[in-house]
């Protein structure tokens, strides 16, 4: 479902995902007990949390696919980047605490902006008042892997998740299959159903979500 741009497929997410029926473990408490967090990501596509599912079933359900899907994401960047193809690299350069790069700051390395604004500038709607420092900045600390040599970099070419799924070996077959199990679960819906019927529950679970909201 989606719409064209001029003669180009276009993926629309309010219509494709926002109103997609996500199984109800997306209100399953997190490892520290907050459901908070993955009540926010799964409200808008449910229509809120419900009560008919027992929090210990949501954690369960969460947990077998937060496993499954972790498990398969690894055995994929164990196949695209082989550890004895490639080495690990880290660059460092300033950022922002609250840019993009955040969650690499080296939080002993935090201070204030060195170059905060002069006394009666930042009127402009797009910089910050004068009255609000500037965020502060750290040193971002990127591991990004490279390969080892000129013949890795060469065989790594073809690791491509395109090459890998052509080839479609036994255990990526069998990480999808067990993924695929889990989700089923978390539906509960037989994971032997055919796709017809799969998108007739999709489509009926749908309208009841739409009919709670």
């Amino acid at each position: 479902m989606g719409t064209r741009l001029e003669t180009r497929p276009r993926y629309t997410p309010t219509s494709c995902f926002d109103t997609f029926p996500l199984p109800e473990c997306v209100w399953a408490a997190d490892g520290d007990g907050n459901e908070s967090r993955l009540a926010a990501a799964g409200t808008a596509a449910c229509g809120g949390a419900r009560a008919d599912v027992p929090s210990a079933a949501k954690q369960r359900h969460t947990e077998q696919i937060a496993v499954a899907a972790r498990e398969l994401d690894e055995l994929r960047n164990r196949w695209l980047n082989p550890p004895e193809w490639t080495k690990t690299e880290v660059l460092e350069f300033p950022g922002s605490v609250d840019g993009p790069w955040s969650r690499y700051i080296d939080p002993a390395t935090v201070c204030p902006h060195p170059n905060p604004l002069p006394k009666g500038e930042g009127t402009n709607s797009s910089l910050p008042s004068p009255l609000s420092p500037l965020p502060s900045i750290g040193t971002v600390r990127w591991p990004r892997v490279v390969p080892r040599d000129p013949d890795c970099a060469e065989s790594l070419k073809k690791r491509t998740l395109t090459n890998l799924y052509n080839q479609r070996p036994a255990w990526l077959k069998l990480a999808h299959e067990k993924l695929d199990a889990a989700v089923f679960a978390a539906y509960g819906w037989n994971p032997t159903i055919g796709d017809e019927e799969l998108l007739a529950k999709l489509l009926e679970l749908n309208l009841e979500r739409s009919g709670e909201e």
